[in-house]
């Protein structure tokens, strides 16, 4: 629990008893490499917190091409946001590309704990206000940016992913092929 506690003192610091009742929340959950934390069509149920591996959320088009939409790494958030607010099923998969240590919750469990504890909903407020920064980051940059100055900042944010995951799911995540990936990869390294 101490990785746990150590991100959200991080993000938005929690008195200790609110940390006491938050923590009986959680338990260690094992996902192997190729596990699901949740998939496509489920409803959501549980928020999870990853100590250790690395998860990839992805979706699948009308043809079942995959899109790689995120990588989580140690100390990260996940779960279906999206299918646990709404209750609807979810869109995004979330599997493990590494073998992963992760502690999970019922979402709703620690929703009762808001009404109780504000610097706990605070906490829960940042987190969403975080990932909504990063996803309107990464569009703008998909927008904006050609594929050689996502890759740099790829890079930058997850510096030794791609030694651990398959090329074509750092490809998909920065939106280009596999082939476009290894031009990139050869004209930086000439460079």
């Amino acid at each position: 629990m101490k990785e746990l506690l150590a991100y959200i003192n991080k993000v938005s610091p929690i008195k200790e008893d609110t940390f006491d009742e938050l923590q009986k929340c959680f338990k260690p959950l094992k996902l192997n490499k190729n596990d699901f934390f949740v998939r496509e069509s489920e409803y959501a149920q549980q928020i999870g917190f990853l100590k250790k591996g690395i998860v990839r959320a992805f979706f699948l088009n009308q043809e079942g091409k995959e899109y790689t939409k995120q990588f989580f790494v140690d100390s990260s958030i996940i779960g279906s946001y999206t299918s646990l607010l709404t209750k609807q099923p979810n869109q995004i998969a979330q599997q493990a590309l590494t073998d992963c240590e992760i502690l999970v919750a019922n979402f709703t469990d620690i929703e009762k704990l808001y009404n109780k504890f504000h610097d706990l909903e605070r906490l829960g407020r940042k987190i969403a206000e975080f990932y909504f920064l990063e996803k309107e980051q990464k569009e703008i940059e998909m927008a904006l940016l050609d594929a050689d100055k996502r890759y740099l900042i790829m890079q930058e944010r997850f510096p030794t992913i791609e030694t651990i995951v398959p090329q074509y799911y750092v490809a998909s995540y920065l939106g280009i092929s596999p082939t476009q990936l290894s031009r990139i990869r050869r004209k930086l390294n000439n460079s």
